[in-house]
């Protein structure tokens, strides 16, 4: 069974950073695309970037696209998302997804089912 549990959440002001991980189990991490979304209240969940396997390619929402990056380490079963310039609007619950299939791309990944979620961390950007 695929696990995956975030940390690194919190609240931080306007302009400041804060990095996520996200660590996983239950089958090969190298193998798969590997994804973060968010949900913020009283909205639908939405996605934020992905990774494919190796980590040579990545694909971000326009919304985050030059201020967020997300980054893994096969060796450690974790993947990152590092927040720089945070604005009031991404706070949100963010959660880590896993694709159920190795062909999962990074641009598809925002597009088909997402098979595994983590249990998700908070994150609160303050004006």
């Amino acid at each position: 069974q695929v696990q995956l549990v975030e940390s690194g959440g919190g609240l931080v002001q306007a302009g400041g950073s804060l990095r996520l991980s996200c660590a996983a189990s239950g089958r090969t991490f190298s193998s798969y695309t590997m994804g973060w979304f968010r949900q913020a209240p009283g909205k639908e969940r939405e996605f934020v970037a992905a990774i494919s396997y190796t980590g040579s390619g990545t694909y971000y929402a326009d919304s985050v696209k030059g201020r967020f990056t997300i980054s893994r380490d096969n060796a450690k079963n974790t993947v990152y998302l590092q927040m720089n310039s945070l604005k009031p609007e991404d706070t949100a619950a963010y959660y880590c997804a896993a694709p159920e299939s190795r062909l999962t791309t990074v641009r598809s990944m925002g597009l088909n089912p997402v098979a595994y979620w983590g249990q998700g961390t908070q994150v609160a950007v303050s004006s």
